[in-house]
């Protein structure tokens, strides 16, 4: 069924055209009609950080020019070797465990048992199964961890109305980071975080320093419905939707509509730019556990939290260095917002990712992982 193209968010950028109904948009990515002015960080300098596209065999050109690399023919090796090729070592397995912070039960996975730590934040409506394809590669070399944040995944999903008032916020999910790192990690960490995880990480960094050794934020959410970000006549709109949602029936029809198998793989190829990647493993990964008991009332919830801290008030605050890596053809967080962020002195390298979508480290690891991995190396 066709669609009419969603409306750009940048003036002068055209839309990218949907292969979905626009109502769908906003159930992963909670994006309902938007008021917003972009923002321009004030750093007090020039950028220190540097901007580059990765390369891929498997993708197409970049877009933009790459920096300059060092020659390569020093450790080239002639064609007619025949030495013997070293025995492929195997990649670690993955395990589950089961961590109890503040009496819920938290899931986690975790491979490698040597190098640094990493810990791994996935994004809205997602779980840490979709780190399934950089685990057990980045174990190789690191202790690598990835959680379910409380409310999402296989971890527990207190009902939010039956708890304390505004409990499913970034102080809640940096202050469950952190005490993941203090009581099973039990070691400095790096994060590395897609989407809305990259605002629980920013917000963990913040509120224990020491811990976090530094962060790689891959596409984070720039927040475009936070209250900030409305113009006077949008706040009213934005706040009597979300009453809606959250007060009425709507909400959970709408929520019932989207939690089908169908309605998932459609908001997935949405965000991947490369569908083929969106397998019925994927779709089931995303779907299974929000038809939980309980993930209704936290979907709701999330999408008509506006308030909170936002990425570019964060930035500033974090002591540990930062790189950014983006999708070139994210269509809900626009990489030309994201280049914004490559002016805070903390991010030190901005990288865009070619023909990329918003969840690089499923869509595209063979450009991911390495990323991480020098970056940690760098930092260790």
């Amino acid at each position: 069924m066709a669609c009419a193209a969603a409306p750009s968010p940048l003036p002068g950028v055209p839309a990218r055209r949907s292969t979905t109904a626009p109502c769908v948009v906003f159930a992963v990515g909670p994006h309902p009609p938007r008021f917003y002015r972009p923002f321009k960080p004030s750093t007090g300098g020039a950028p220190r950080s540097s901007l580059r596209v990765v390369a891929s065999s498997s993708k197409a050109d970049p877009v933009e020019e790459r920096l300059p690399v060092a020659p390569l023919a020093d450790v080239l090796v002639s064609a007619n070797a025949s030495s013997p090729s070293p025995p492929v070592e195997p990649q670690p397995q993955v395990s589950t465990g089961t961590w109890k912070w503040r009496g819920y039960n938290i899931r986690y996975q975790h491979a490698g048992t040597a190098g640094p730590a990493l810990v791994l934040v996935h994004g809205f409506g997602a779980n840490s199964d979709h780190w399934r394809k950089n685990m057990s590669v980045l174990a190789m070399a690191h202790r690598v961890y990835a959680i379910d944040l409380i409310g999402y995944g296989y971890s527990d999903k207190p009902n939010p109305r039956e708890i304390e008032e505004n409990f499913y916020t970034f102080e809640t999910w940096g202050e469950q980071l952190n005490s993941f790192c203090a009581e099973v990690v039990q070691s400095e960490v790096f994060f590395i975080c897609n989407s809305i995880g990259g605002v629980v990480g920013l917000q963990a960094a913040v509120m224990e320093p020491k811990t976090c050794k530094g962060i790689v934020l891959l596409d984070i959410s720039l927040r475009m419905l936070h209250i900030k970000k409305q113009p006077w006549f949008g706040k009213p709109f934005i706040k009597s939707f979300q009453s809606l949602l959250r007060n009425t029936i709507v909400g959970k029809l709408f929520f019932n509509a989207v939690a089908t198998p169908e309605s998932v793989k459609n908001i997935l190829c949405q965000c991947y730019h490369d569908t083929s990647a969106v397998t019925d493993e994927l779709v089931q990964i995303i779907l299974q556990p929000g038809l939980d008991p309980g993930a209704v009332d936290v979907f709701l919830e999330f999408i008509c939290y506006s308030g909170g801290p936002l990425p570019e008030e964060l930035l500033p605050l974090v002591k540990c260095p930062v790189l950014v890596a983006w999708g070139e053809k994210d269509p809900w967080e626009p990489v030309e917002l994201g280049r914004a962020y490559a002016s805070f002195d903390t991010v030190e390298d901005f990288v865009v990712l070619p023909d990329v979508g918003h969840c690089p480290q499923d869509e595209a690891p063979e450009l991911v992982n390495p990323l991480v991995e020098s970056f940690v190396q760098r930092h260790t």
